[in-house]
């Protein structure tokens, strides 16, 4: 990969490990607070290699608040285990109460 990839994923992982306990955020949250609009899916590679960088992957969802990256985590219901024990319902692969718990990173940092 180019350096600048790696740079793109640093600051993918920095954004993401500001998310607070029980919030979520989305891929494009994150891509759109770096600059990169159109990166949501780079957002979501970065994440894949964020396995021991104590990075809360688990707290990153689609847009629409579904768990598109929980194939990526260890078990079958890991990413969702991790969020209920945060307090954050899911419900068919869905966080609930979506609008509520998000976290918009171009407000909050």
């Amino acid at each position: 990969m180019k350096p600048e990839t790696f740079n793109f994923f640093d600051k993918v992982y920095e954004v993401a490990k500001q998310i607070p306990y029980g919030r979520v955020t989305s891929f494009g949250a994150i891509a759109n607070f770096l600059g990169a609009a159109r990166s949501a899916r780079m957002v979501g590679y970065a994440l894949n290699g964020s396995v021991g960088k104590d990075v809360p992957a688990h707290r990153v969802v689609n847009r629409k608040g579904l768990l598109t990256g929980k194939h990526h985590f260890e078990g079958t219901n890991l990413m969702q285990q991790l969020l209920e024990s945060e307090g954050v319902i899911v419900k068919d692969n869905q966080v609930q109460n979506f609008d509520e718990i998000f976290w918009e990173p171009s407000k909050e940092l």
